[in-house]
Formats: C-alpha cells, sequence, structure tokens
C-alpha cells in the first residue's frame, strides 16, 4: 500500500483559504485525484520547475468523487477520475475543452486510448488518458486447482470466505451481470435484480468488500481470489509469485481514467501545463513504475522493459478487449436503482 502525501482535513484548510493562506491564486493549481494515483515526486518536480503551487486532494471511489465535487465546497482545477463519471459531467457541462495547443505531449497519447475516450468524450475535446485497463481476476495459483477462466469461481462454494470483491457499486455488478450474459451498462431493472439475487446469494462467501487494500490481502494470503483492477496483478505478483491475474471469458470492463479540466477553472493556462508535464515519456515513466498501471504513453512503450510489454494484464490482447464494453454515464432512475440494490447487498453484512 503506498502512502498517501496530503491528509483531507489539510486539504481542505489549504484549499478553501488560497486566497489568505500564502498562496497566490494566479499561481496555483487545485488537483482532485484518486488515492496513489500521482507519485509525490512527479508535484514535487512540477512545482520546482514551474513554480506553481499544487494543492491536492484525494478520493476512494468515483461516486465519492462525483459527490464531493458537485457539492461545491473546494474549487478544482483539474481532476482525475472514470469514464463514466467524465462522460456525466460533460453532459452536465462541468467541463471545458481542453486547448490541445498548449499540450504537445498529447501527441504521445496512443491512438487506441483515444478511441477508447471516444465512448464518454466522443470528440476527445474534453479529456486526456492517464492510466487504463480491465477488471477482472487476481487469485492464487497454488490455493486454486482449476483453471480461472470464468467468473463462475467467484460463486464457488468452495472459496467460502476467501473471496474478496469491490467496495464499488459498478463494479461488483460486472461479475453478476457478465456471469448472466448482459451488458454491464443495462438500465433494465429485471437484469439487476438477477445479478442482485447473484450477488446475495454470494454475499456470505465474501470476506470483504475492499478497494486497493484487496491486493495486499492476495499477498499476505489471507484470502485467495480477489475482483481487482488489471493493474493490482502486475504489483501483487512482485510481491508473490504465486498470483496471477485474469480477464474472464464472459467479457468485462475496460476502463480509461482521465485528466480533465474543469469548468470553473481558474488557472487554466496552470493546467494546460500540468496536462502536458503529466504526458512527457519521463514522467510517464516514473507514473507506470509507482502502481503499475497501462500507461497510454506510446513513447513510454517503446522503452519499456519486455517483462512489462508482454505482461496481458498491462497491455491485453486485442480478443480480450474486443471481449470487454467501457462504463457508460446512467440515467438518475437507474443510478438510484443500483444505489438502493446494493445498499440491500451490504445491510446483509
Amino acid at each position: 500500500m503506498k502512502a498517501k502525501y496530503i491528509s483531507l482535513p489539510l486539504l481542505f484548510g489549504t484549499a478553501l483559504c488560497l486566497g489568505g493562506c500564502g498562496y497566490n491564486s494566479d499561481n496555483s493549481l487545485v488537483v482532485f485525484n484518486y488515492g496513489e494515483y500521482l507519485d509525490q515526486s512527479i508535484i514535487d518536480s512540477f512545482q520546482k520547475e514551474t513554480g506553481i503551487k499544487i494543492l491536492y486532494e484525494e478520493y476512494q471511489s468515483p461516486e465519492e468523487m462525483y459527490m464531493k465535487y458537485k457539492a461545491d465546497i473546494v474549487d478544482y482545477d483539474v481532476i482525475c477520475s472514470s469514464d463514466y463519471i467524465l462522460e456525466k459531467l460533460r453532459e452536465e457541462d462541468e467541463l471545458q475543452p481542453i486547448n490541445f495547443d498548449n499540450v504537445p505531449n498529447a501527441a504521445n497519447v496512443d491512438e487506441n486510448l483515444w478511441k477508447f475516450s471516444q465512448a464518454f468524450d466522443p470528440d476527445n475535446t474534453y479529456t486526456i488518458p492517464h492510466y487504463w485497463g480491465t477488471l477482472g481476476i487476481l487469485y492464487n495459483t497454488r490455493l486454486v486447482d482449476e483453471e480461472v477462466d470464468s467468473w463462475d469461481v467467484l460463486f464457488d462454494p468452495k472459496y467460502d470466505g476467501q473471496i474478496i470483491m469491490a467496495n464499488s457499486v459498478r463494479d461488483t455488478f460486472v461479475p453478476a451481470l457478465k456471469k448472466l450474459g448482459y451488458s454491464i451498462n443495462t438500465s433494465d431493472k429485471a437484469e439487476l435484480d438477477e445479478a442482485k439475487e447473484l450477488l446475495s446469494q454470494q454475499r456470505p462467501m465474501v470476506q470483504a468488500y475492499l478497494s486497493d487494500e484487496a491486493r495486499d490481502e492476495l499477498i499476505a494470503e489471507n484470502a485467495t481470489i480477489a475482483l481487482v483492477y488489471s493493474g493490482e496483478g502486475p504489483y501483487a505478483k512482485e510481491y508473490n509469485k504465486d498470483l496471477a491475474y485474469v480477464v474472464p471469458k464472459e467479457g468485462s470492463d475496460v476502463w480509461v481514467d482521465s485528466w480533465a479540466i474543469t469548468k470553473d477553472c481558474k488557472n487554466t493556462e496552470n493546467a494546460e501545463k500540468f496536462l502536458n508535464y503529466l504526458l512527457q515519456v519521463d514522467i510517464s515513466e516514473i507514473s507506470f513504475e509507482y502502481n503499475l498501471y497501462g500507461t497510454p504513453n506510446k513513447e513510454l512503450k517503446k522503452i519499456l522493459d519486455e517483462k512489462y510489454t508482454s505482461d496481458p494484464a498491462l497491455f491485453p490482447p486485442d480478443e480480450v478487449l474486443d471481449n470487454c464494453e467501457i462504463f457508460r454515464a446512467l440515467d438518475q432512475d437507474t443510478q438510484n436503482y443500483y444505489s438502493k440494490l446494493w445498499k440491500d447487498i451490504k445491510l446483509e453484512e
């Protein structure tokens, strides 16, 4: 588990008094990002090189990010979030178009990532990819004696008490929906009810619903199987050689977490400098080595060690990607229904 760099209370206190706490609002940038998604050294080097102060806050789930952003307590300039959240914010006119003339390093982004991004940013106008990958299963090859190629293993009573699911409503519904042959973007309540029933039957077998901690539990062999993002696979294998990652044959989610500039950004020039800096090859390399999530930087991929470029968890083959979907923003009624089902499942704890 990588350490976080700024406590939330400290960030909130700082961000809320930008004008009166010694920070020049014209020479600062308020950044809102997933936890453990940016190496502190990148923030330090950017500040040193540009003189721009970075005020940095982290969150744990896309839904948490959306609620905090919409609460309008902190004036965020730059945000990084999941595809479907950015689609929702774009549709709500919360983002501003990026002036790519001021972000020349965007040319380093792989063409396939621009194509994936069009699912939530049709004209590639508002977002720039940061990390990408798939959702799949991390498991201990020594403790699981059959081939793992299906979501079925997450529902197998043989692993009662040894299963970790994601502490995220949409992620946790993926295995159930795909096992039933449904889209991960379905709004059909009957299909969602079927998936909820599967997850309710699974609930007594689930050890915990976790986020990044899932990989640590498997590394320590406190659990046998977990639903995780693809970057957790290579990271976990560095600490426990018996661990493996797979995308089940029924299909899954391919995700793209991206940067965007908010519509109320008061420091657009600084924001564009920051996004351009992140796409330098040397900076992308630091990001990649920090947590081993898939890089969108095609120039970096050319110089990465073969052990990384040949790892299907980091660079999935086309046949895997062709069988995956990208999360789409859901209408409010469907979101509310998901929340109800999720609450019912969690109450069964």
